[in-house]
């Protein structure tokens, strides 16, 4: 399953120029202590590649556990690799001085699951969103004022709403605060960690259509990370399933919501609850827990828990590789979904 995929993007991709970020063999170790003594290393990150267009929305999906905040905090240059490259417009993020890490983190911004977290309680709306056009911008301060009513009324605020302070808004309205300070400086990039797993369901579809509109107004590609499918099939272009570490399948939206090519992402489609009665199908229930990070069972990481293991996946990893238009690390991939286990 942790496969060295190539560099190439599924779906829709275009051509190397339409891409605004490109991993390449993304990885991230941590070393685990026991007192003094290093005790094993975690591969939370295990040689991911993808790219992402311009203007589109990249969802990545899978359990907790399978390293989709930690490549959140790679791409928004939070931590750094221990393997492989990240480019943000070309440029190499592991190559760059302080100056240029600067610039690329003013491009890719971030908006977290908890507004009630992220934003500080102790200042107001217009200090949180002014602040980063202090530090960033030659802007004076009556335009800075300006932008802040103008990206105010933008993500569905009232600007006269500016001196207020987080908790006298409700939830919905304080992840619009968060998603208003994500643009404040026109970033290339978003990372939507779980933006709306903490929200009412009633506000949920409010907020995905705000992500949808801002993308349409400013062509800003967002990588949108859920671990809910229906929100994913809502918001997406493309689809990354991810598993302990590594891709599972990547490709569009439409070839994998249509006919999964990994079992695990099948399973994964089958939890999914539907209220048209066509569009549900057997559910798979998956055996067993993710394998212990500490200690990554032989051949593919998924083979533990899945319905189409043979042997050659208790000891092969596999590639990630082409199989009906998307990529996907199985062994037995063109035979998912066209035939039961």
């Amino acid at each position: 399953m942790n496969a060295v995929p190539e560099t190439r993007h599924s779906g829709h991709a275009g051509h190397a120029g339409d891409h605004v970020l490109v991993a390449e063999q993304l990885a991230r170790y941590y070393t685990v202590k026991r007192g003094m003594f290093a005790h094993g290393t975690v591969k939370a990150l295990n040689g991911v590649s993808f790219a992402l267009e311009r203007g589109k929305t990249l969802a990545v999906v899978g359990e907790s556990g399978c390293g989709k905040s930690t490549l959140a905090r790679q791409l928004t240059m939070i931590e750094t690799p221990s393997a492989g490259r990240l480019l943000i417009d070309g440029e190499d993020v592991a190559g760059a001085d302080r100056e240029k890490i600067a610039a690329l983190r003013r491009r890719v911004q971030m908006v977290f699951q908890n507004p009630f977290a992220s934003l500080n309680p102790r200042k107001t709306v217009e200090q949180t969103l002014g602040e980063p056009l202090a530090i960033n911008t030659p802007l004076s301060a009556t335009e800075r004022a300006d932008r802040i009513a103008q990206m105010m009324r933008t993500v569905g605020l009232r600007p006269e709403h500016a001196k207020r302070y987080p908790h006298m808004f409700s939830g919905g309205q304080r992840q619009r605060v968060a998603i208003a300070r994500a643009m404040i400086l026109d970033p290339q990039i978003v990372v939507a960690d779980e933006p709306v797993s903490a929200l009412d369901v009633s506000i949920q579809a409010q907020i995905l259509n705000l992500f949808m509109d801002l993308q349409d107004e400013f062509k800003t590609s967002y990588v949108f990370i859920s671990h809910n499918l229906s929100v994913v099939e809502h918001i997406a272009d493309d689809v990354m399933v991810m598993y302990f570490g590594g891709v599972a399948e990547l490709g569009d939206k439409k070839r994998i919501f249509s006919k999964p090519r990994h079992p695990y992402t099948r399973a994964l489609m089958s939890a999914t609850p539907s209220i048209f009665e066509a569009d549900r199908t057997i559910k798979i229930k998956l055996q067993g827990e993710m394998p212990s990070p500490l200690n990554p069972p032989s051949g593919c990481t998924f083979h533990l828990r899945c319905p189409y293991a043979i042997d050659r996946c208790r000891s092969e990893v596999p590639k990630l590789r082409e199989v009906d238009g998307r990529q996907v690390s199985c062994h037995r991939a063109e035979e998912v979904g066209d035939v039961d286990a």
